[in-house]
């Protein structure tokens, strides 16, 4: 990681034009869980720039860990996303990461929120999706907020195909609740998670400050309260983010 970590970002930094806001509000040292809306199909452009911007803001000691689906690890850049810190999200390995003191980045949204359409870029929808607070819970550790803005612009995403899903059955087999439609380089339409090479979008990502469940919510926290809560501050960033934006792609 060390060795590449200039380079990369580099590359990155040039494709993307990251601005990346409030990266103070993570501890500098001890667990913590970064809660993030999820954008840009299989590119996923924040995956890769908060790992390179952490790398690089507290160096490579600290340790990140990212959860992703199984399919993305089995994908051919598996081999590569996991020499960056990603793992598979499950529980265990969300619970051993945080047993030892690192940054853990999570999606809850997945597959659900990735896809959704490019006319839905500025709202945060991670499906009711609430595993992530119990995972806080259990493990007693701080969530970050991490709202991004510019990965639904790498792409045109049209559906996510939720009703091909369901009649090819993916959603049993594969644990794939969307079969998304979209238009990308280099396939044009493209159907089902592929990867695909993203537009230059500019990226725009905004961290809040850390919260404590249970000094914030009390010793037994209300979950959908604190999910409502939690994505109402979220979508108040992003709309925020989508404001000051001039141009899709451009920024």
């Amino acid at each position: 990681m060390r060795e590449v970590l200039p380079l990369t970002w580099m590359f990155v930094s040039a494709w993307f034009r990251p601005d990346i806001q409030g990266l103070e509000n993570i501890p500098r040292e001890g667990p913590v869980l970064v809660v993030g809306n999820h954008t840009g199909g299989a590119s996923s452009p924040e995956v890769h720039i908060s790992q390179l911007a952490f790398s690089t803001y507290f160096g490579v000691e600290r340790l990140h860990y990212q959860l992703a689906h199984r399919m993305v690890l089995n994908s051919p850049v598996g081999p590569l996303l996991r020499r960056f810190g990603t793992v598979e999200a499950d529980a265990n390995n969300a619970e051993l990461a945080l047993d030892a003191g690192a940054i853990v980045s999570v999606w809850p949204g997945g597959d659900y929120e990735v896809y959704r359409p490019s006319w839905e870029s500025a709202r945060v929808d991670m499906g009711g999706r609430k595993g992530f607070l119990k995972l806080a819970l259990t493990k007693d550790v701080p969530i970050v907020p991490m709202v991004t803005l510019g990965g639904q612009e790498t792409a045109l995403f049209l559906s996510r195909g939720e009703w091909l899903a369901k009649l090819l059955r993916v959603d049993k087999s594969m644990r794939l609740k969307t079969l998304p439609i979209m238009l990308s380089l280099p396939f044009g339409l493209q159907v089902g998670p592929l990867p695909h090479v993203p537009l230059p979008a500019k990226v725009s990502m905004r961290l809040l400050e850390p919260i404590d469940l249970r000094e914030r919510y009390g010793e037994d926290p209300d979950l959908d309260e604190v999910y409502a809560d939690l994505t109402t501050s979220m979508q108040e960033v992003l709309t925020d983010l989508q404001r000051q934006r001039r141009l899709p792609v451009i920024g």
